[in-house]
């Protein structure tokens, strides 16, 4: 079996019986076809040959999100994701954000950089925190495990949680931490109508995509005080350009879509991969099989 592979030294270093490596990069592709793709780290230009590649029968794409794949795929194609490669390492991020924004660390940090030495009461914990996780899935649990040590209490909510329920949960969440996928059903369901479901104080935390949040409504929430703050990995728009506003509200705190990233990530994408191969070629069917119509 032949498969195509980004062109990096951890992959270089890959060796799976029965499967021939070809390497691709920006500057250099190889020849020849390939039953195989191992997407990652691509820009869209050469994500489009690459899914158009002759002899493709299946995708692994080393994200835990498929939109930018799903729709490209041409028919026929078997597409795999890679949750399990980011789950903990997203939900360790939501964790530490959390824990900084209840501490003022993002204040503090501030002051420093002002060479202030400045002293506040207003601090907190996680203690009896009603943490409400929209998108509970694999990283919602793995979050909640996170949490228990610091006795939050915690609410699942998923797409199919009946309205009132969900409403009910979100009015008494001292913090929603939004893990959703950006679906037409999911695009800006995070309005000005929610912000104001939100109990005075309460803080958002964004580590599914950008445009689950209505970015004017979350604006207007912030400068009139009635959300306590924000953490976001993502926004809308992504990047945030220089001079946007988001920037200069001093209780949120913005990651640039690093929630998933660690030092040893290509590492960890390459032995991922060698373990998805292994299966494979034993005539087992990896995990992440994405089913046809799925859309996250």
């Amino acid at each position: 079996m032949r498969v195509l592979v980004p062109d990096l030294p951890e992959f270089r270093e890959l060796r799976v019986e029965g499967v021939e490596f070809a390497f691709y990069s920006a500057e250099q592709l190889p020849e020849g076809e390939a039953e195989g793709l191992v997407l990652w780290l691509t820009p869209p230009g050469l994500q489009g040959q690459l899914l158009n590649w002759p002899g493709l029968k299946w995708v692994l794409t080393l994200t835990a999100g498929i939109e930018h794949v799903a729709g490209a795929l041409p028919e026929g194609v078997t597409l795999y994701n890679a949750h399990r490669l980011h789950d903990r390492a997203v939900a360790v991020h939501v964790l530490a954000g959390m824990l900084a924004a209840a501490r003022g660390l993002h204040r503090f940090r501030d002051a420093q950089q002002e060479g202030r030495w400045k002293r506040t009461l207003d601090l907190g914990t996680l203690d009896e925190a009603r943490v409400v996780i929209w998108g509970y899935g694999h990283i919602g649990r793995i979050l909640e495990d996170l949490l228990r040590p610091f006795n939050a209490k915690v609410t699942g909510i998923r797409s199919r949680t009946p309205d009132a329920e969900r409403d009910a949960a979100l009015a008494e969440a001292d913090w929603v931490v939004l893990l959703l996928p950006s679906t037409p059903e999911t695009k800006g369901i995070v309005n000005a109508e929610v912000l104001a479901r939100l109990k005075p104080g309460a803080w958002l935390s964004n580590q599914g995509r950008g445009d689950l949040i209505d970015t004017d409504a979350l604006l207007a929430a912030l400068e009139s005080g009635h959300l306590g703050g924000a953490v976001l990995d993502v926004t809308d728009p992504e990047p945030l350009p220089e001079g946007h506003p988001l920037w200069q509200q001093p209780n949120v705190i913005i990651t640039p879509h690093i929630a998933s990233t660690t030092r040893d990530l290509i590492r960890r994408g390459a032995d991922y991969t060698r373990a998805f191969l292994t299966e494979m070629q034993a005539g087992r069917e990896p995990e992440g099989r994405v089913e046809a119509g799925q859309r996250y």
